[in-house]
């Protein structure tokens, strides 16, 4: 064990980097409400602001979600770093709208360089054996940031001077740490090809993958779709119906269900990944369920528990997806599969977000949240039947370095 030392090194401090960079797409989530004071816009357009965060991931994995198997890991995590830097400019210059819409954009596609490469370079740095567990490190790398966002962004500007300024003066700081990082850590595409060998390609995948992509990005869309709702519009239900407008205890509500999503994924490695994309399914129902009851008896508790039983069911479903998809995938084309699940998975972080959007002008947020959780849970049952019919083989992750 003491030789692999160095590769578990390697591999958690990639992880590390990749919370970093995540961090920052949810940061500005407790402070919504405070940019809707001062630049006086609607529900609607918070959502539309959150969701342009997800059409830039989305693009950047459909036009070059592939690029780091040419180019290489480092150099596409390294730009990755630099659009997070950008984005926390933008937030820190915001003197209008626009900066919000281009802040968001720009963390999009910083999210979008990350998602694929970053997944494939924490496994491939794992030493031989260790699949497992370098994958549990990815996404609960990309998870447990995505949760310290809202939580440092609501602890920062509740309690500090800048509420609009110091998380991401603080976040702008983390990320020049995780570029001198980076550059430490060993490249793990071997054998490179220059960038203008590169091509954007058509939406595709490879045969032997298709099978268990189906039913593994189904589950995956559900789960994004709860933290899209709980991050996007949570903290003004809070406020609005609950009156809590402490956005520290806001962020923390946000945080709780992307840390639940994290012992979720842990606990994967007992139920089998086989098992844990039903059984995510039931808990992402569950999790709906008590969302529902939050929102016709306005009680705090139920939105508590509806984050870490939805947060925990998202858990159990995306890693399993995410092993079985590692353990099918060609090593050549592993980060092209996975950004292709994080299409799938964005995209349900987005379009249903701004439905709800939408429907709050006529009929109120309560009543578009429960139309919402309605459309989804006939999707998560109809996931869940599909993948009791025709389970997803258990893997046991990716392969090493190529």
């Amino acid at each position: 064990m003491a030789g692999d030392r160095p590769g578990w090194r390697a591999c958690v401090l990639s992880g590390a980097v990749f919370a970093v960079c995540m961090v920052g797409t949810t940061l500005p989530t407790p402070l919504y409400g405070l940019y809707q004071e001062k630049f006086e816009f609607s529900e609607l357009t918070v959502t539309v602001v959150y969701a342009v965060y997800a059409f830039g991931v989305i693009g950047v994995l459909l036009l070059a979600g592939n690029v780091s198997d040419a180019v290489g890991r480092r150099p596409v995590l390294l730009c990755g770093l630099g659009f997070a830097a950008l984005s926390a400019i933008c937030f820190l210059s915001a003197a209008d709208l626009g900066w919000l819409y281009a802040g968001r954009l720009l963390s999009g596609v910083s999210a979008g360089l990350f998602t694929g490469a970053a997944t494939a370079f924490v496994m491939e740095l794992a030493p031989p054996g260790g699949a497992p567990r370098a994958t549990f490190v990815a996404t609960a790398a990309n998870m447990g940031g995505l949760g310290c966002g809202p939580l440092l962004a609501g602890v920062l500007s509740q309690y500090a001077a800048g509420p609009l300024y110091l998380p991401f003066a603080v976040h702008l700081a983390l990320v020049a740490g995780s570029a001198v990082v980076l550059l430490r850590l060993p490249e793990t595409v071997r054998e490179r090809r220059s960038l203008s060998t590169v091509r954007p390609r058509r939406p595709g995948l490879p045969p032997q993958v298709r099978a268990v992509f189906g039913p593994a990005a189904i589950a995956s869309f559900v789960g994004f779709a709860l933290f899209g709702v709980f991050t996007s519009v949570s903290p003004a239900f809070l406020a609005q119906y609950l009156n809590v407008h402490n956005r520290a205890l806001s962020g923390l509500v946000v945080a709780l269900a992307f840390f639940a999503s994290t012992a979720g994924q842990l606990a994967v490695g007992r139920v089998g990944a086989t098992r844990s994309l039903p059984w995510g399914c039931a808990g992402l129902l569950a999790g709906l369920a008590l969302l529902a009851g939050a929102l016709h008896w306005d009680l705090l508790a139920l939105v508590v528990l509806s984050a870490i039983v939805g947060g925990a069911g998202q858990g159990l479903s995306f890693r399993g997806a995410l092993s079985a998809l590692a353990e099918v995938s060609p090593a050549g084309e592993r980060a092209g599969v996975i950004s292709m699940l994080f299409v799938v998975a964005y995209a349900g972080i987005s379009v249903p977000v701004i439905g709800v959007g939408v429907l709050t002008g006529p009929v109120g947020l309560k009543d578009a949240g429960l139309m919402f959780i309605v459309c989804m849970a006939v999707l998560v049952v109809t996931a869940a039947v599909y993948l009791l019919r025709r389970p997803v083989p258990s893997g046991t992750g990716a392969r090493g370095p190529r």
